[in-house]
């Protein structure tokens, strides 16, 4: 295969994810196409695009009757070509003071959309977080377990490579100790 057939193939498989994801409306992005089902809250990111870390809410389950352990190392955001892994909490803390207000934000938003999603039919593990509240008593956590009914919801944050509105990017997750097992999801910045 020639150079330019190479890089048509790789440019279908970064465009894969795009034609499989679904918009659900309200900011929020559905696939299920993988082992590991993703939806994804976008509200936060799209209204804070001048933010320098941005927040997504995830909501992770296993297809079929799999399990799947996504540590915070496992969690790409892939945008223009390029990956992005997570900042630490450490250099989190230290360099952003917006978590807080991200936080309200995200929870007077409209999540009717979510609701309505197939993501209902999984239930969440409630008080941990990848990147907890203190004011919420969640426990911070380094990775999530999740089943066929016993699905993961975090905040994930990256920090931001310059999004402009109407961008589009993809999170991708991974098993920790399975890689084959994975999931993404891609998301529009409106």
């Amino acid at each position: 295969m020639n150079i330019a057939g190479l890089g048509l193939a790789g440019l279908y498989c970064l465009a894969l994810p795009l034609v499989q994801t679904q918009d659900l409306g309200q900011g929020v992005f559905f696939n299920d196409e993988g082992a590991i089902v993703m939806a994804l809250d976008a509200v936060v990111a799209s209204r804070k695009l001048d933010s320098p870390y941005v927040m997504f809410v995830a909501y992770m389950g296993a297809a079929g009757n799999k399990s799947a352990t996504v540590g915070r190392g496992d969690v790409t955001l892939i945008y223009n070509g390029k990956e992005y892994g997570m900042p630490t909490v450490e250099e989190f803390n230290a360099k952003y003071n917006g978590g807080q207000s991200d936080w309200g934000l995200y929870e007077r938003a409209g999540k009717e959309s979510l609701v309505l999603s197939k993501m209902r039919y999984w239930r969440y593990q409630l008080g941990t977080d990848f990147y907890a509240l203190q004011s919420q008593g969640f426990l911070q956590v380094n990775e999530g377990s999740m089943t066929g009914s016993l699905g993961f919801r975090t905040r994930l944050y990256f920090k931001n490579p310059g999004f402009k509105k109407g961008d589009q990017i993809v999170i991708r997750v991974r098993d920790h100790s399975n890689p084959e097992v994975s999931g993404s999801c891609a998301v529009r910045l409106d």
